[in-house]
């Protein structure tokens, strides 16, 4: 028997990272033979989590080639594998918006309205009576913690914080503490250039007509990140001649402060103005409160360009 592929989005981030050797252990468990994969490098507060709960990073692949697939953390095909629309998709565990995703097949699709895939592949080892291996914890744990930033997110739900509650007992750590430590490790840009910090968790989104792609930097010093505005610039426009995008936003997350500041080119960057009710300046404006790019970035941004 072919062995099944998971993985989550490019560029992948924790709960990509730790959802698709969850979904590997759990599918695992349940007789199925699944490896995870990754399409993107793991990032510092990723591999912080894999070597606290002494766990391997997933094998990198740079296309899909008619594989069986499961996936996790996405399904907008501009954010999957290339080769994605030739696999065949047996089911998809997510909670981000569905868009751009069809299938020749029936399959097995759950979507929640939760801050994290880990929150409901939680639930699918109660479901099915799998028992919560103390490093499978810790990885969804993580997650959780990374997608909801400590669970400051305006997309945390009470199913995170009751899921990290469970996980924290099983995974033998106290979260808050741990937590801290993870993002914080994740935090430092002054070692990356600018395409790295890019690249670290951006995604491609079709809104409308256009084209746009949204990155997202977590930090502990916004200042530091725009000290470098020039290269961004540069970086950024670079990007756009070459993939075409309309627009490009780069949010630059202060993960103590809770708020962010945004830098915007491309020929629709007045949308960015008109979405969040700002004045640009040098291509940039502070939005307060903002913290989550699923819920307060990309919606916005969806409603005025579509």
């Amino acid at each position: 028997m072919t062995k099944i592929l998971t993985f989550g989005h490019q560029n992948p981030d924790t709960d990509t990272i730790t959802s698709a050797l969850v979904m590997q252990d759990l599918q695992t468990a349940a007789g199925k033979d699944v490896e995870a994969v990754r399409l993107g490098e793991v990032s510092a507060e990723t591999q912080y989590a894999l070597d606290q709960f002494n766990v391997a990073a997933p094998r990198l692949i740079d296309k899909i080639e008619g594989e069986q697939v499961i996936l996790v953390d996405h399904n907008e095909f501009q954010q999957s594998a290339p080769g994605i629309e030739s696999a065949t998709i047996l089911m998809v565990v997510d909670h981000h918006r569905i868009s751009n995703f069809e299938t020749a097949a029936p399959l097995y699709y759950r979507a929640e309205p939760v801050g994290c895939t880990a929150t409901i592949l939680n639930k699918m080892y109660k479901e099915n009576g799998i028992e919560i291996k103390p490093e499978i914890a810790g990885l969804m744990l993580s997650a959780i913690i990374s997608d909801t930033l400590l669970f400051k997110s305006p997309t945390c739900t009470a199913e995170d914080v009751q899921a990290a509650a469970e996980l924290e007992k099983i995974a033998g750590i106290t979260k808050e503490e741990y937590g801290l430590e993870m993002l914080k490790a994740g935090a430092s840009t002054a070692d990356k250039t600018a395409e790295e910090l890019l690249n670290i968790d951006a995604k491609s989104f079709s809104m409308g007509d256009k084209e746009v792609r949204v990155a997202q930097v977590n930090t502990v010093d916004i200042d530091e990140v725009f000290a470098r505005q020039e290269e961004l610039e540069n970086a950024i426009n670079a990007e756009t001649a070459q993939h075409g995008y309309d627009l490009f936003v780069l949010v630059v997350t202060d993960i103590i402060n809770s708020d962010s500041k945004v830098l915007a080119l491309g020929q629709e960057q007045a949308a960015v103005e008109q979405a969040f009710n700002v004045a640009l300046d040098k291509n940039t404006a502070l939005l307060k409160g903002v913290v989550s790019r699923k819920k307060q970035v990309v919606p916005q941004l969806t409603d005025v360009l579509s």
